[in-house]
């Protein structure tokens, strides 16, 4: 009995996971120059409609998949850990852009070097700004992932470079970068 009671449970399981791969929820987190990009991958030619993803919703408590797309401050680093925190579970994250995956070509200060070290990260499209193509590819890996019910809840530890594709890898820390600047006379 206990066979049949599994057989059922797995292909509900499958079938959840089938209809949850194609109605993906997006909330667009969007702050700088990949949003245009963003929305190429939405227009007619791309049409990311046909995975399901094509209606942005814009209440993180509707949503289940979270889009970031562009430059994180340090200062807006709170803000997207509270969109995050406020949607419902499952939710999955995408790090769309150079930028948002490990700060880009922005080595400084302000700038989040890598918004896995706020929030998990489970797909990451690099480019600068990344391609439709690729939006779309990492669109159908984030499909597999639904459709296995994966998620990643790992953050990055920036100095033991753990949590982050090898591809993908940020740097440890500043120093040495950093120049001393006399003070003005």
């Amino acid at each position: 009995m206990s066979s049949a009671g599994n057989f059922f449970t797995s292909k509900l399981d499958d079938a959840i996971g089938w209809a949850r791969k194609f109605s993906i929820f997006q909330y667009p987190f969007v702050t700088a120059c990949c949003g245009m990009e963003y929305m190429s991958t939405a227009a007619a030619h791309y049409d990311v409609d046909r995975f399901g993803a094509g209606f942005p919703r814009f209440s993180p408590r509707q949503a289940d998949v979270l889009f970031v797309v562009g430059t994180i401050s340090h200062k807006l680093a709170p803000v997207l850990k509270t969109v995050y925190d406020q949607m419902c579970e499952p939710k999955w994250v995408i790090a769309f852009g150079v930028c948002t995956c490990t700060g880009g070509f922005y080595d400084n200060y302000a700038t989040v070097q890598g918004i896995d070290t706020i929030i998990p990260v489970d797909i990451y499209i690099p480019g600068c700004p990344p391609r439709p193509e690729n939006v779309i590819d990492g669109l159908m890996k984030l499909q597999e992932k639904i459709q296995k019910n994966e998620q990643s809840r790992a953050l990055y530890d920036p100095c033991s470079k753990i949590g982050r594709p090898d591809g993908i890898q940020g740097k440890c820390s500043t120093e040495g970068k950093i120049k001393h600047i006399e003070p003005a006379k």
